[in-house]
């Protein structure tokens, strides 16, 4: 699926609800930032890194209030919204951690692996 898919509300909801139980659960002690963020493998996805951003501050995992970051080639929200100061901060901690978010994707390291190679966002932007 294209990150266009995602946007144009094509993907298949039951899919979507599935995907999630391959995704890693990040809450802000591991990233820094104010909310719970998703990150998941390839698998057999049709679409390119992105990353499932709860709209919710803490430790939430609703599936159904987020928005969705892609990575590359840059940060940039392919569905949902987010606000400027949360979205600067996503794209913030994505570019900081893009090669783990990488390597994530592409089943070269574990989840554990990937919890390790992250870089925590510093909070400095107000987020």
């Amino acid at each position: 699926m294209k990150a266009y898919e995602v946007a144009s509300g094509a993907a298949d909801d039951r899919s979507d609800n599935a995907d999630l139980f391959e995704m890693a659960n990040l809450f802000p002690a591991t990233t820094g930032l104010p909310m719970t963020v998703w990150v998941s493998p390839c698998g057999t996805s049709r679409h390119d890194i992105g990353v499932k951003v709860d709209l919710t501050h803490g430790n939430q995992m609703n599936p159904s209030n987020t928005a969705v970051v892609g990575a590359r080639p840059s940060p940039q929200i392919i569905a949902g919204s987010l606000s400027p100061d949360h979205e600067k901060a996503v794209s913030q901690w994505i570019s900081l951690n893009v090669a783990a978010l990488f390597a994530y994707w592409q089943g070269q390291i574990d989840a554990i692996q990937l919890g390790r190679a992250l870089k925590a966002h510093p909070r400095s932007t107000g987020s």
